[in-house]
């Protein structure tokens, strides 16, 4: 085994009692000023280092731990980690078993997320300490890495993917729909030129076929727009932003559903002030926002549901809440209602709620929903104020 290699400060700390007072305060002056040094390149770190024993009593901690999980400089006496991170302890398990005497300790990784005194995604590297003996006290350090970028870039990256896959998949759809409805259409044409050179026949079998050829026609035309607008709901196309009034917008996508609303036995309760605050938006874009909304609450409500509509405002957002009476969302359905395919509905597509949310992103907003099951739920759209905008350009 080889030998033990020595540094000059253990030769110094071995010749510890024969120092006279002023070799030994030379010694504690030196000694301070390596603690210093050492001080200062560990809080140079960006990543969180603690020293703890086995019962989670924190030793040491850098400037980067400290921040991490939420304490002072002085505050670290007395502290344990695992009141710090709840939950910890458990999920180390038999890396702290103090039981399994003369094994070392295994060395191990995890990943959890703090909620004070932000959220943050972090991951833990735990090592044991080398013991000074078979009685010494088990310590471990750790190493704390904020990994919350790189956690939102990778699930943005996920989110940014599957509605490529989605956009590709639609699109092939749509193109395979396209080719028989134009030769639908193609041959209702056909039928109704022959049918009116038929001048002279005009029975009541001919005049029900031009009508029938007339209603295919309408239906034709209806798919077509259908497919049209769910690729343009669905493509990445930048809003063409202009000054915007909610008020109006919303209000013609009302008068565009209120016979499918009335049909419905439901009722809307609007209360839009015409002198609510501009915002910057798409027209067009909004109101597939709108539309999509509408339709869903309508879709959760039975006969004799309220649709109700309220506005708010503060000096930085615009706030429409969209509230409906109908069945609300089962709360293990919350974590998926922004994915796609994602519904509950047996004819649904879950695509309403993505199509949402990405449109009020693209606008500088944001989409909340709060619901109960059996009473109901409400959306909540909230746009940047024109003039908020326009500051946070500058």
């Amino acid at each position: 085994m080889p030998a033990k290699k020595t540094t000059s400060l253990d030769r110094v700390l071995g010749r510890l009692d024969t120092l006279d007072p002023v070799n030994l305060a030379n010694l504690v002056q030196r000694l301070a000023r390596e603690r210093g040094l050492l001080e200062n390149i560990f809080n140079t770190l960006q990543e969180g280092v603690l020293v703890i024993a086995a019962d989670g009593a924190i030793d040491y901690g850098n400037a980067a731990a400290r921040r991490l999980v939420g304490l002072g400089d002085g505050e670290l006496a007395g502290e344990t980690l695992w009141r710090l991170v709840p939950g910890l302890r458990t999920s180390l398990g038999p890396a702290l078993d103090e039981n399994a005497a003369g094994a070392t300790p295994p060395v191990v990784t995890r990943e959890f997320e703090l909620a004070y005194p932000e959220m943050r995604a972090v991951r833990l590297y735990m090592v044991p300490f080398p013991g000074d003996g078979r009685d010494a006290a088990r310590r471990f350090a750790v190493i704390l890495t904020d990994i919350t970028r790189d956690k939102q870039s990778t699930e943005a990256r996920i989110e940014s993917e599957r509605e490529s896959s989605l956009r590709l998949l639609a699109a092939g759809v749509a193109h395979e729909l396209g080719n028989p409805l134009n030769s639908l259409t193609i041959h209702l044409q056909l039928i109704g030129r022959k049918l009116r050179k038929l001048k002279s026949v005009k029975d009541q079998d001919t005049v029900a076929l031009a009508d029938s050829i007339r209603v295919c026609e309408g239906e034709v035309a209806r798919l077509d727009g259908i497919i049209a607008n769910f690729l343009e709901a669905i493509r990445p196309r930048p809003p063409d932003l202009a000054e915007t009034n909610l008020a109006e917008v919303l209000a013609e996508v009302l008068r565009f559903q209120q016979r499918e609303l009335a049909d419905r036995g439901i009722t809307v309760e609007a209360e839009i002030p015409a002198a609510l605050p501009p915002v910057m938006a798409d027209r067009n874009q909004l109101k597939q926002v709108f539309f999509n909304l509408i339709k869903n609450a309508s879709e959760a409500m039975g006969p004799g549901g309220r649709l109700r509509i309220r506005p708010r405002a503060d000096d930085d957002s615009v706030f429409l809440l969209f509230g409906d009476t109908g069945s609300g969302i089962k709360p293990e359905n919350f974590a998926r209602l922004f994915q796609p395919y994602q519904t509950t509905k047996t004819n649904g597509h879950g695509l309403g709620l993505m199509i949402v949310q990405r449109i009020m992103r693209e606008h500088g907003g944001q989409v909340g929903i709060e619901s109960k099951e059996g009473v109901g739920t409400v959306v909540t759209l909230q746009f940047p104020r024109k003039d908020r905008r326009v500051r946070m350009l500058k």
